[in-house]
């Protein structure tokens, strides 16, 4: 169960004013269908997750050492710097959305919109952190998808009214709480 909260606590939390959660505004103001396009992020989530958390556990069995754990632990404090810079979404990112339709506009936009994204990487740490690819994908895709729902349905009225300073701010906590506790455990001070 830890894995599952931990996993959906700080992806949602880290996709709060991403450039996915972004995409999700521009896809809906342009096609305004939610349903393809929530099934299109759910889909999308899914595959990527899936496997950054297989690539995560992976590297947990194949770099088995106090070293890795070190390592791991690092890339949540890194995670916590880089949660506090601000995404937007660059004009060659938008998707031309006229060709496909909403549903797979939306897959192949979120598939590639997320490759290196903070959640992946945030997915792979996870992954070797907890070492089991299915709690974690189920808790990450579950944070994108409270971030991301949202955002297609309401879109720049939900934008103009959180504080995407203080949600960034409460993410790099909990990246930062997440890596210092990993640390405090691999040195054996927990």
């Amino acid at each position: 169960m830890e894995a599952f909260l931990t996993s959906t606590a700080v992806v949602a939390l880290a996709e709060i004013g991403d450039k996915t959660m972004l995409l999700a505004i521009v896809l809906a103001a342009r096609f305004k269908r939610p349903l393809p396009i929530v099934l299109g992020i759910l889909f999308a989530t899914l595959a990527n997750h899936a496997f950054a958390a297989f690539l995560g556990e992976v590297a947990s069995f194949l770099l088995d050492g106090i070293w890795f754990r070190y390592l791991v632990a690092a890339s949540f404090i890194v995670m916590a710097a880089w949660t506090l810079v601000p995404d937007k979404l660059d004009e060659d990112e938008t998707p031309k959305p006229a060709r496909f339709g909403a549903f797979l506009t939306t897959l192949v936009a979120f598939f590639l919109v997320e490759m290196g994204d903070k959640t992946q990487v945030a997915t792979v740490a996870l992954g070797a952190q907890f070492q089991s690819v299915l709690i974690v994908t189920a808790g990450t895709t579950l944070g994108m998808m409270i971030a991301n729902v949202p955002a297609v349905f309401l879109g720049n009225a939900l934008i103009a009214r959180i504080p995407l300073g203080a949600v960034r701010a409460a993410a790099a906590l909990l990246f930062l709480a997440v890596g210092v506790w990993l640390l405090l455990e691999t040195a054996g001070w927990l």
